[in-house]
Order: structure tokens, then C-alpha cells, then sequence
């Protein structure tokens, strides 16, 4: 194995896997985020990653001094964006979206691999990594949901003054509140019920 260029020699007649730039540098966030979900952050080493990237100790080194930073930066690239607010034509369908949305954000792997840096670490230390969730998932969403509440109003579906920064984190605190505190599987999460039990009765004239 060559740690320069991230080549792995293998047997004599394999062809040398060679990665660089780009290709090389999303295997290993991939690796990242496979470990998290399967061993959790504290056994997750820049040795393993290193191992199932096929590249070398060094090439990871180079970039990234620590674990720490190179989780965060796997999690950066990972977090999947939340894309423009839906437009169903109805107040009910365009939130079923947006709480879809993040429902599947949160049962994805790069999702599975925040929860468990949640489960593992103290807030403290948490912070680093939920300041990126809160940047790249939690915001966007509340965003989205601000948006398609402002729509209904336009249309008459929404009552005025009911659309508060409040009612707009209800969503992902929820969502957030089922799986750390109540110890809820992501997958069992009800975007309907999320719509038509909490947030379409709140805002409804």
C-alpha cells in the first residue's frame, strides 16, 4: 500500500486500486459513516477508516488531524440537503413532504451515524457534531416548514399570526425528541400523524 497517492497493492496479477481527489477522499467519509453506524464513535478509529477506504494512515493525516475533524467533515459531506419547498397544492400534502423528507434523512446511514455520536458522547462534546446537524438538517427543515405554512396562509388554509418560530421547530424537535429521549426507532415515525395530529390542528383557522 502506498499512503501518497492511496494505492493498495494487491496480489501480483490485481490491478492497483487507484483513488484520488475526489474519489478517494468519498470513500473515505463512506468509511466514516459505515463505522459510526456498525462500531460507534468511540471505536471508530482513523486506522479503520483508513483500512476500509483502502488507502493509507498518511492520506488521512494529511487532511485531517484528528478523528473529530474528520467525522465532521464526513457528516458535512453526507448530510443530505433538503432541497426547494414542496408544492403539492395543498397545505396537508406539501408538510407530509417536508416531514418525509427528514424522516428519511433520519433513517439513512449518514443518520444512523448521528445517532450514534448522540448516544455516545455528552452534550459537550456532542456540540461540534450537532451544530453541523442543526446547520445542514435542523434549520433547512424549519425553513421548509415556515415556507409551506406562509403558502397556506396565502391560500387561506393557514390562520394569521399562527406561523411562529415556534410552531415551525415542532417538526424536527419532535421527530429529534422521539428518538433521543424516548429511545424511538426513526422507521416507526408517522409523518401523517406528525401533520394531521400536531401541526394542521395548531395552525388551521
Amino acid at each position: 500500500m502506498t499512503a501518497e497517492t492511496g494505492t493498495v497493492r494487491g496480489p501480483a496479477s490485481a490491478t492497483p486500486l487507484r483513488r484520488r481527489g475526489e474519489a478517494l477522499e468519498s470513500a473515505i467519509f463512506e468509511a466514516v459513516v459505515r463505522q459510526l453506524t456498525t462500531d460507534g464513535y468511540a471505536r471508530l478509529t482513523m486506522e479503520g477508516v483508513a483500512a476500509a477506504a483502502q488507502t493509507g494512515k498518511a492520506a488521512l493525516y494529511r487532511r485531517w488531524s484528528s478523528k473529530e475533524a474528520l467525522v465532521q467533515d464526513a457528516l458535512r459531506a453526507s448530510l443530505p440537503q433538503s432541497g426547494p419547498a414542496p408544492d403539492t397544492g395543498s397545505l396537508r400534502g406539501d408538510l407530509l413532504e417536508v416531514v418525509a423528507r427528514l424522516r428519511t434523512a433520519m433513517v439513512s446511514e449518514v443518520g444512523a451515524a448521528v445517532r450514534a455520536i448522540m448516544s455516545e458522547l455528552d452534550h459537550q462534546r456532542a456540540h461540534v457534531f450537532l451544530a453541523i446537524v442543526l446547520e445542514r438538517v435542523v434549520e433547512p427543515t424549519t425553513a421548509l416548514v415556515g415556507e409551506v405554512l406562509a403558502r397556506g396562509a396565502a391560500r387561506g388554509e393557514v390562520r394569521p399570526g399562527s406561523v411562529t418560530p415556534l410552531v415551525t421547530d415542532v417538526v424536527p424537535a419532535l421527530m429529534l425528541y422521539r428518538i433521543k429521549m424516548c429511545g424511538g426507532d426513526a422507521e416507526r415515525i408517522d409523518p401523517a400523524a406528525i401533520v394531521d395530529e400536531v401541526l394542521l390542528p395548531v395552525v388551521r383557522p
